[in-house]
């Protein structure tokens, strides 16, 4: 009987149940793919901004020594903390490191590069928190 059949009629049959399963296979594929990218992007946007290379130790020394805290507190009262606004103009990584060299120039602190951002890095961890990805 399956003599009759034609050839091509054979294999169309066969090969539904091949296609159906790569399909699912695909869809699974797909699937978990979508997951562990989301799972992926979650934990990226709950990891901070890190500069690179900066030597937190050094930024804590500089801070302390610079009296940084005492210089704040001149400024807006209270502890000082005041002037550490997230929400302000000083919005980025960038923008914090940028505000860490105004005051050094202006102090005339005389730091280096690698001190400001040493001392960026500090601000980063215990103020601003910047997260590693921007919003979008």
């Amino acid at each position: 009987m399956t003599d009759s059949i034609p050839l091509g009629t054979r294999q169309a049959g066969r090969a539904a149940p091949l296609l159906a399963s790569a399909t699912l296979g695909a869809v699974v594929m797909i699937t978990a793919l979508a997951c562990l990218s989301s799972a992926s992007t979650t934990a990226r946007a709950n990891e901070l901004h890190r500069y690179p290379d900066a030597d937190i130790p050094l930024g804590e020394r500089l801070i302390q020594e610079h009296r940084c805290a005492e210089c704040h507190t001149r400024r807006v009262g209270g502890d000082g903390s005041a002037i550490y606004r997230p929400k302000g103009r000083i919005n980025t990584p960038a923008a914090l490191r940028g505000m860490v060299d105004y005051c050094a120039v202006e102090l005339k602190m005389s730091l280096f590069p690698e001190e400001v951002t040493a001392i960026a890095a500090v601000l980063q961890r215990d103020h601003y928190r910047f997260p590693a990805t921007p919003a979008r």
